[in-house]
């Protein structure tokens, strides 16, 4: 039976570190198993080193551009998933939107665009829409209501 205070490392597993520079009877003393002369035994090689070969910090390229943290990022829907979810005469919103889980979240607010058709009226409540958008739903007799903030 194993038990915690029976429990020891497999044989073979563990060795022990060679100690380096410890007099000529260990067998690693004097120039400490490094050989004689030149930039390794004077330990002068800096771990990025790599060998006098272009190092890998100058052949990646440089990043391009930046990435704006101060951007509006919408929850974006387009008209034929309302024209697909929705029903004549209702009301959109984006808080409707994400209980129905059209949208999985509201981001900085909700952008309609203009993919797919409708052809009944509704009233959308939204913070932007694309003017295709907002044509395909005043065509179909529906109105467009921006959410101001």
């Amino acid at each position: 039976m194993i038990e915690l205070h029976t429990l020891k490392p497999a044989p073979g597993s563990k060795k022990r570190r060679k100690r380096v520079g410890r007099g000529i009877g260990s067998g690693h003393g004097k120039t400490a198993g490094r050989g004689t002369k030149g930039q390794k035994a004077r330990d002068t090689v800096p771990p990025r080193f790599e060998g006098g070969q272009t190092p890998i910090h100058r052949r990646l390229p440089v990043r391009v551009g930046f990435k704006n943290i101060n951007r509006t990022e919408y929850a974006i829907v387009n008209v034929g998933t309302l024209a697909a979810r929705f029903q004549p005469n209702d009301e959109i919103t984006p808080e409707r939107l994400l209980a129905m889980r059209v949208i999985r979240k509201l981001k900085d607010g909700l952008k309609v665009l203009g993919e797919g058709e409708i052809n009944f009226p509704i009233t959308v409540h939204a913070h932007a829409i694309s003017q295709s958008a907002r044509a395909k739903i005043e065509a179909a007799g529906g109105q467009v209501k921006l959410i101001e903030e």
